[in-house]
Formats: C-alpha cells, sequence, structure tokens
C-alpha cells in the first residue's frame, strides 16, 4: 500500500508517512512500568490518539491492554450506575474480542447482573485475580463526559481501588492512561449530595504527564527521509526540517499539514521558498484545527483579550501556570512558556489569529481602507515583517483608541 502523509484520524505507520516517537515511547512505558496512572491532556489534533495507538501496539506483548473511547457514546449512559456500568463493561469486552477471545468471554461472564459501581469494582477485582499479565486500561476522549457526577463517582471508584490495591487490601488495574483536551486531575467529587462545599478530587492519584508531544526537527527529520526514500524525491531533510518546525513549533498537525501541501503542490522542489508558499497556502485554508481554534477564542470575551494584548499589543506577560486565562491557552493549543514568558505556540497559530482579529478591527473601521493585512507585510522571501506589523498595529490602534478625533491625528 502506497503510504501518504495524513491530517484526519489517527497515523497508522503502514499507511502514512509518520514521525518515529520512539523516545516518547519509552518515556511512557516508564511511567507504565512504574504503575502510575495519568492523564494525557494535550489540545486537539496534537497527536494524543496517535499515541494511545502506538502505546497499544508496542506494549502488547508486556501487558494486557483494554483500550476504548467514550467518543459518542452519548449522554443516555450516564442516566443511572446501571446503565453506565453495563455499557462500560461492554466497551471493554468489545476492545478484548480483538486482544483476547478468552478473556473477553471470561469478562462477559463476570459481568452478568452488574447494577451499580460497587459491583463493577468486584467484577474488576476478580477480572484481575484471573490474569497472568499485568493489565492496562486506556479510555480516550475522556473528558466527553468529565461535567457528569456519575462519570466523576466512576474516577473515583477506580482511585479508591488504587489505594487499597497498594496496601495489599484489592486488585486493579496496573495502570490507568486516560486522554483528552481537558485535565480531569482537578475535577472535584461531592463525598455525599447534601454536603456540597465538601469536595474531594477522584483523580488526584495521577501523576504528571510531562512528555513533549510536539515534534523537534531531528523527528521531523526521520518523516521526511521515509518520504523521501518511498517517493524517491529530493529533499535537503535536514534544512527543510528545521524550516517546517520554525513555523509550526512542532504541533503534530501543522507538521503533517504542510508537509502534505509541500507534496501535494511542490512535490519536485522541496525548497526553503516552497516551504514559505506553503504556508502561505496553509493560512488561507480553513481546516477543523483553525475552526477549533477560533471557536475557543471567540467564544470566551476575557481569554480573547487577553490574547490581543500578546499579539495585537505585543505585551510581554509572565508565564503562571496557575492563572486560568494562561492555563486556558495552553489547554487549547494558544500558549506556550518561553523564557518565563506566555508566547504563542507557533508561527503559524500566531499569523492565523493575527489575521482573525485584524480583520475584526478592519470591518469595525471606518478607515478600512488604510490598512492591508495581506501581502504589505511579507519580507522579500515571503517571511513575517513582525516589525511593520507591530508599527502598523500601533497606528491603527491610536487611530481607533486615541481621545485625540481623527482630523487632528492627520495634521
Amino acid at each position: 500500500m502506497k503510504k501518504r502523509f495524513n491530517t484526519t484520524g489517527p497515523c497508522i505507520s503502514k499507511k502514512h508517512y509518520m514521525v518515529n516517537i520512539e523516545n516518547k515511547l519509552r518515556a511512557v512505558e516508564t511511567l507504565i512500568d512504574r504503575g502510575d496512572y495519568f492523564l494525557i491532556n494535550r489540545p486537539r489534533q496534537y497527536g494524543k490518539t496517535t499515541l494511545i495507538s502506538q502505546i497499544a501496539k508496542s506494549f502488547k506483548d508486556k501487558y494486557l491492554i483494554i483500550r476504548t473511547s467514550f467518543e459518542g457514546i452519548g449522554d443516555s449512559v450516564f442516566e443511572n450506575e446501571e446503565v453506565f456500568c453495563n455499557s462500560f463493561l461492554t466497551l471493554i469486552i468489545g476492545t478484548l474480542k480483538f486482544v483476547s477471545e478468552e478473556k473477553a468471554m471470561e469478562l462477559q461472564k463476570l459481568s452478568l447482573g452488574v447494577k451499580n459501581l460497587q459491583m463493577l469494582s468486584g467484577v474488576i477485582t476478580k477480572f484481575i485475580i484471573n490474569c497472568d499479565t499485568p493489565v492496562v486500561l486506556i479510555i480516550d476522549e475522556v473528558d466527553k463526559s468529565s461535567n457528569n457526577q456519575l462519570f466523576l463517582s466512576f474516577l473515583g471508584m477506580l482511585r479508591n481501588k488504587y489505594i487499597l490495591a497498594n496496601d495489599d487490601m484489592d486488585y486493579t488495574f496496573h495502570s490507568v492512561i486516560l486522554a483528552g483536551v481537558h485535565d480531569i486531575k482537578n475535577l472535584k467529587l461531592s463525598i455525599r449530595p447534601e454536603e456540597e462545599r465538601k469536595y474531594n478530587s477522584p483523580w488526584n492519584i495521577a501523576v504528571n504527564f510531562n512528555i513533549d508531544m510536539t515534534f523537534n526537527p531531528l523527528e521531523i527529520e526521520t518523516m521526511l527521509k521515509d518520504y523521501a526514500n518511498e517517493e524517491n524525491v529530493i529533499v535537503d531533510t535536514a534544512v527543510i526540517s528545521e524550516r517546517i518546525y520554525f513555523y509550526t513549533g512542532g504541533y503534530p498537525f501543522l507538521v503533517s499539514r504542510l508537509s502534505q501541501m509541500m507534496d501535494e503542490n511542490f512535490r519536485d522542489s522541496w525548497s526553503l521558498d516552497n516551504i514559505d508558499k506553503a504556508v502561505k497556502l496553509l493560512l488561507n485554508e480553513k481546516n477543523t484545527l483553525f475552526d477549533s481554534l477560533i471557536k475557543n477564542l471567540e467564544n470566551n470575551k476575557e481569554f480573547k483579550t487577553f490574547i490581543e494584548k500578546i499579539i495585537l499589543s505585543g505585551e510581554e506577560i509572565v508565564y503562571v501556570p496557575s492563572d486560568s486565562l494562561i492555563s486556558l491557552g495552553e489547554m487549547y493549543g494558544f500558549l506556550k512558556e518561553e523564557k518565563n514568558r506566555c508566547k504563542i505556540h507557533n508561527r503559524i497559530f500566531e499569523q492565523y489569529i493575527y489575521n482573525h482579529l485584524t480583520a475584526i478591527k478592519a470591518r469595525e473601521s471606518s478607515n478600512i481602507s488604510n490598512y492591508n493585512f495581506r501581502d504589505n507585510f511579507l519580507t522579500s522571501d515571503n517571511g513575517l515583517d513582525f516589525e511593520k506589523i507591530l508599527l502598523s498595529y500601533q497606528r491603527f490602534m491610536k487611530e481607533q483608541y486615541s481621545d485625540k478625533d481623527e482630523k487632528f491625528l492627520r495634521t
């Protein structure tokens, strides 16, 4: 089967050109070997599902891996404990059938008559006791249900089993990996319904997942070398990888999409100039990542103002992890920390958001003709002239928000 660059769904090594992530897998393996429970919370299209797929394939001989997802399960699953417990068991039994038919049938028999979380806990205990291999549970898209009290109770049950198992008072999963955009580690679980002010985190047992999931230039180069060899195309992989990283900051979707656009538009000339042209094409397209970026920006007025300060006003904002807006920016992929300052994650995001924000300002302005937000801000080599951008915006803001009237400014 002929390989291709992929930007829709998880990447599959036999079908797609992929970055070699062996170093990331080794780091994940360390966490699993230690029996850690952890959450992979990263922005949309950041390679979470691809990483999970690779985990399941790479460690299947070492662990019994039960991999499932809460994608599309619907709200009705959380109507009551009996429905949820049986739905959850059905999900993991369905997964087990592709791993071990024998274990799937065994769990099917244990699942009969389960009506609540306590009984579900008992099923898990019996199943784990009968397994010769440590069991790893992976749940993707877990934040689809993170606002549901029953889901939090489910996490609380897993937490309680983990604590008891460490004291040799229960049996449970060797490791649990949850994946999603939102950080559910600090969600609160009410101890008693009538005591709304008393809370306990159901997932404070999780260790921090500090593995860098962006792709550095050397990692990007592994994908380009594979592509060049397979397609018999000449690519200066070291130089091109550096330029792709320069624009994308290693954001997985952007790395793949920019490579894909080079293959589609400049296949016979992987030059730096054509990388710059591909970036321009990318900035002018609609895709699900950009749609999500703008949606998250426009849905929160306070956050939008915060991002405007960074991109339009050029303010240097100190990076404080506990700040709610900074945390939101990281969660949605807008921000990263650089020299203790908040920076937009990559140059493509920076330019795309800048274009969006200035287009809005232009529509609201009575002097639209004074501003050109496109080619006038490119250098001769199609790079971004950030000095010109900032000077132009400075002029724009003075005209729009100065207490002096327009006539006075023009004298």
